[in-house]
């Protein structure tokens, strides 16, 4: 297989990440390169083609998807992800009060520590946004 297919596959992977969370995530670049070098590029591409599946031709849609996502992962802890989705929901049309929504319900059925970090990441997007405490996007 020729280096210019290599690259035209890796970049249909990153395409599938851009729709979806609005970039392609740091570690989907790792991984990407990682896959390249070593001839594991069908992994990946098999990873994203479940992803966009699940993601997009699901009855909740993206917006929904993400916010579960989101949710999800602050439940578990994982601030990284969770702002990756965080961002992926407000690029699927979420608005900061959305993401607030799920801090909160975060706050119910994982605790203060997942409320904390929800809260740590909204108000972040919020600054980046200009938008403090509205609810622009």
């Amino acid at each position: 297989m020729t280096d210019d297919s290599l690259a035209s596959r890796a970049e249909a992977v990153r395409d599938r990440y851009r729709s979806t969370l609005g970039t392609v995530p740091g570690g989907v670049e790792e991984r990407l390169g990682l896959a390249q070098r070593f001839g594991r590029l069908p992994t990946e591409e098999a990873i994203a083609a479940l992803r966009h599946i699940v993601l997009t031709d699901n009855p909740l849609g993206g917006r929904v998807q993400q916010l579960v996502h989101f949710g999800q992962l602050l439940a578990l802890g994982r601030a990284h992800p969770a702002r990756i989705h965080a961002r992926g929901a407000l690029h699927a049309g979420a608005d900061i009060a959305d993401l607030i929504g799920v801090a909160e319900t975060a706050l119910i059925t994982a605790g203060v520590p997942a409320y904390a970090l929800g809260t740590e990441i909204v108000a972040e997007l919020a600054r980046e946004r200009g938008g403090g405490g509205d609810t622009e996007q």
